[in-house]
């Protein structure tokens, strides 16, 4: 079988995304071939691909940060990996590809019971999850907090998680049945923004006390909003921008409630290849006992990515998209 992978050309909309066939390399020094089974789809992926995010060469970029395969051939120097091993990792760029050599040091070894399209459609979600309570707001039970695109794949993680932590969550979503869907993954209350302004209804659900944090990956849509609901010292935690970059931010902005605001990165929380085991592990054991419950609800061909970015873009989709090599 011809090895391919998806590129974009330049910058811009889903059409600047094209096959091409192309041979890997033979693994280096610490490096490992994985064929991918699964590949993961994230707003990330489009940040990328349109250049929001600056590219590092004008031309010909390979999107994509998450995948789950078999691990193919092994290079000199590595310890711990044999071919035929199951492995997921998230990793920035690159993973658009039926296989690609990558750095032994970046691979997660996948338990029995984790299938590869879960894995990869979890590894980046579930570790981005995984910080953002544990380190970037450290939700404790009792809180209550706020969480934009509750029915995402980041979404219905958070939702599962904080609920296990005690934590109560509000989210939001669009319409009906993404609301539902969020509902069932362990939100107290879904409100649906499409049919409202949802910092009256927060400060309603809170008694006007307002919530501990937000956690936003919508950004420009929602950010004035986010800051509105926070209690007190609240944290105001942006992770995304999936409605554009947030403009117009000042300081003094924090100063109605002496407010923190942090814009973490998770491959900031992953750079130490111990730190990015120990939450690994930490993941795949709140996967094994049931604490988190993950599905894949979108599949692609990964020749098809145009359409998977289209779906995404236009917030058609709930939950974990995968692309199949």
């Amino acid at each position: 079988m011809q090895d391919y992978r998806i590129v974009a050309r330049e910058p811009g909309g889903s059409e600047v995304l094209e096959r091409r066939d192309f041979t890997p390399d033979a693994p280096g020094q610490g490096e490992v071939l994985v064929r991918h089974e699964a590949i993961g789809l994230n707003f990330l992926d489009i940040y990328h691909r349109s250049g929001l995010y600056p590219w590092a060469a004008p031309r010909d970029l390979v999107p994509g940060s998450e995948a789950a395969g078999v691990v193919e051939a092994v290079g000199p120097g590595v310890t711990g990996l044999n071919r035929g091993d199951r492995v997921a990792y998230t990793h920035p760029l690159g993973a658009y590809a039926s296989a690609r050599v990558i750095a032994a040091d970046r691979l997660l070894r996948l338990p029995d019971g984790i299938s590869s399209e879960v894995a990869a459609g979890v590894i980046l979600k579930g570790l981005t999850a995984h910080y953002l309570i544990h380190d970037s707001y450290v939700a404790q039970k009792g809180d209550t907090v706020l969480v934009h695109a509750a029915a995402g794949g980041v979404g219905l993680l958070m939702g599962q998680w904080l609920a296990a932590r005690g934590v109560r969550a509000i989210g939001t979503a669009g319409g009906a049945e993404k609301c539902a869907l969020a509902r069932s993954h362990g939100y107290d209350t879904v409100i649906d923004y499409s049919a409202g302004d949802f910092v009256g209804r927060v400060m309603e659900l809170t008694g006007g006390a307002g919530v501990q944090a937000v956690y936003d990956s919508v950004g420009a849509d929602t950010w004035r909003g986010s800051l509105a609901c926070l209690a007190t010292h609240g944290s105001f935690v942006n992770f995304g921008q999936s409605s554009g970059p947030i403009t117009g931010f000042a300081f003094g902005d924090l100063a109605k409630g002496s407010f923190f605001a942090t814009r973490p990165v998770l491959f900031h929380f992953t750079a130490d290849p111990a730190e990015l085991q120990r939450r690994g592990a930490a993941l795949f054991a709140a996967l094994g006992d049931g604490t988190l419950v993950s599905e894949v609800r979108n599949r692609f061909a990964l020749a098809d990515a145009a359409k998977a970015h289209d779906a995404l873009e236009s917030r058609s989709t709930t939950g974990t998209t995968v692309l199949i090599p």
